[in-house]
């Protein structure tokens, strides 16, 4: 792996790691700035969606989410070029051929990464809230308040450099397909901005079905943004659930039973 690392050509690495800052900043851009101007662009009354935190945005927080973001897609970049790099060279664990493994391992990969990195970003998160921590690493990200979707990655630099190299470990060592990578880099993506948009969009029969029991959705996470202490996790609720963290539908009404059961009456 090393000597992988040392045959990679320094002039393509940069090329290739400032091809993919365009591509993830340009990604960024797009999708934060949609769904933002689709919740929080429009006159109110054209938005169908639950509003979660009283207030608006502070003057200048937007600018300040925006380029905090983008100083996040050049750290981002640096461990996926290198991996990028080192997979040409074949030296990791992504294969492009289907008939690599099984099919069915397809999507139990995907389940594997997507569950190992919820795992490593519930305690990570829960790290970087203690006391010594906040301050230098997550302050930042917590400015935002209410979120919205343009604070998806709006972390401090060290906050971008602990969150931007474990999907790159894990494709040096467990395999999956090309493709799973990139669904699980654009869920990641969706994830970050569907959660950090300070509307709920998913309608009121998800949250209360088994989807919103388990995954998280805007609602969930803006009580963090609210609370601080709770809701830590990025896919789904087990971690929070197990470690005590979790909270949901005390916080709302249109989530508790007796409103549920008054509207069905």
């Amino acid at each position: 792996m090393l000597d992988t690392l040392l045959n990679i050509p320094p002039g393509k690495l940069l090329i290739t790691y400032v091809a993919l800052t365009a591509i993830i900043a340009v990604r960024y851009f797009m999708i934060s700035g949609l769904f933002y101007w689709l919740l929080w662009g429009r006159r109110q009354d054209k938005v169908h969606a639950i509003k979660l935190m009283e207030g608006t945005p502070r003057p200048g927080m937007v600018a300040q989410e925006i380029r905090w973001s983008l100083i996040s897609s050049f750290i981002y970049a640096a461990p996926a070029a290198v991996v990028l790099e080192m997979w040409q060279l074949g030296d990791t664990a992504i294969y492009n051929d289907l008939d690599a493994y099984p099919l069915w391992y397809l999507p139990v990969s995907i389940g594997i990464y997507l569950f190992l990195h919820d795992t490593y970003f519930y305690w990570t998160h829960r790290l970087m809230h203690l006391k010594k921590l906040f301050p230098v690493m997550h302050r930042v990200h917590h400015l935002s308040r209410p979120p919205t979707p343009w604070a998806a990655f709006s972390f401090h630099p060290w906050e971008s450099v602990l969150g931007a190299v474990f999907l790159p470990a894990l494709a040096l060592f467990i395999p999956i397909h090309v493709g799973g990578i990139l669904f699980i880099l654009t869920l990641m993506t969706l994830a970050a901005v569907f959660n950090h948009s300070g509307y709920e969009i998913f309608p009121k029969w998800w949250l209360r079905g088994l989807p919103g029991r388990h995954l998280i959705t805007a609602a969930h996470h803006d009580l963090h943004h609210k609370h601080f202490d709770c809701n830590y996790a990025l896919y789904f609720r087990f971690w929070d659930k197990l470690m005590g963290t979790d909270i949901m539908e005390s916080e709302y009404d249109f989530l508790r039973p007796e409103k549920v059961a008054r509207e069905a009456a």
